[in-house]
This record gives C-alpha cells, sequence and structure tokens, in this order.
C-alpha cells in the first residue's frame, strides 16, 4: 500500500439533488396517495387502518431517506465511513468487492463481503449492512460507486500481492 496519510480521502460519493427530489417526493407521494385513498374512499375500517399505518410508515420512510441521503461517503486509506465519522467498514476486514451486472447488489453500486459481523444497519438510498455484507448505492451515482469499488478492489489485490 502507498505512503498516504490515514486520513487521506481517496474517494467521496453523494446523492445529487435531483436524485433526492425524484426518491423522497415519490415515496411521499406514494404515502399521500394511501391516506387520501384510506381517508375518502372509505374501505372497510380494518382496511382504512392498515392504510393510513401504511402511508405513515411510507412518510417516516421518506424523511428517513431525506436525512440519509445528505451524507457523503468518504473512502480513505483505511476504511470507508460517512463524512460525520460513523465507520461503515475497515479496509483490512473487507475480503470482496461484487459489482457485476448479476450481483446481489443495490442499484448503482456494488456490495462488499467483511471478515467479521457486524451490527445490522440501514441509510435508505444510500448503503445498508447484515452480518458480513455490506451495500453500497442506491441513489447514488453509478460513475463515483464505480470509481470507489474500483480503488477497493485495487487496494484488496495490493494487500493479496503482499
Amino acid at each position: 500500500m502507498s505512503d498516504a496519510p490515514e486520513d487521506e480521502v481517496l474517494a467521496t460519493v453523494s446523492a445529487s439533488i435531483g436524485r433526492r427530489i425524484l426518491g423522497i417526493g415519490l415515496l411521499s407521494l406514494l404515502a399521500v396517495m394511501v391516506i387520501w385513498m384510506a381517508v375518502t374512499k372509505s374501505p372497510a375500517f380494518g382496511w382504512q387502518i392498515f392504510l393510513i399505518g401504511l402511508g405513515i410508515t411510507a412518510l417516516m420512510i421518506a424523511d428517513a431517506m431525506r436525512r440519509s441521503t445528505a451524507c457523503v461517503l468518504e473512502l480513505t486509506t483505511t476504511m470507508l465511513r460517512e463524512k460525520d465519522g460513523r465507520i461503515i467498514a475497515r479496509i483490512d476486514e473487507i475480503t470482496d468487492v461484487e459489482r457485476g451486472a448479476f450481483a446481489f447488489k443495490p442499484s448503482n453500486g456494488f456490495l462488499l463481503t467483511t471478515s467479521t459481523r457486524n451490527s445490522r444497519a440501514w441509510r435508505p438510498g444510500v448503503w445498508w449492512r447484515m452480518g458480513r455484507k455490506i451495500g453500497i448505492g442506491g441513489m447514488l451515482p453509478g460513475r463515483q460507486t464505480k470509481f470507489m469499488s474500483e480503488i477497493i478492489a485495487v487496494r484488496l489485490a495490493e494487500r493479496e500481492v503482499r
């Protein structure tokens, strides 16, 4: 690996304002339509409660997506993290990067496999972590995530050579 300082940022990824508006707007529109349908169409009481609950849940997810897509992901020489300091994965724990067309990965993104299990986490539209798998992508631009995944793949290849 290089002699770069540990906190040097090699790549950054952030959601564009257009993607944020489209994704959050469509999810919010769905929530409003479901709640409107529950109130105006007056289905059976059980369905009405279900539809209102579904609409409120969709609004909560839209708000979570609004907050999560405001973050910036940074790849440094030692870790993949959010700009505010939350560590997603350490480079020395990553064992594999899947970025092919048939990989189970987020849209416009890639999938990391780590050597250790981590707690579950989810940032709607940006990344998720379940056990040893970490998915990066969703509302993030494919060009930026591809660049980041290639840097991680190069770092892994350098580690294997040593």
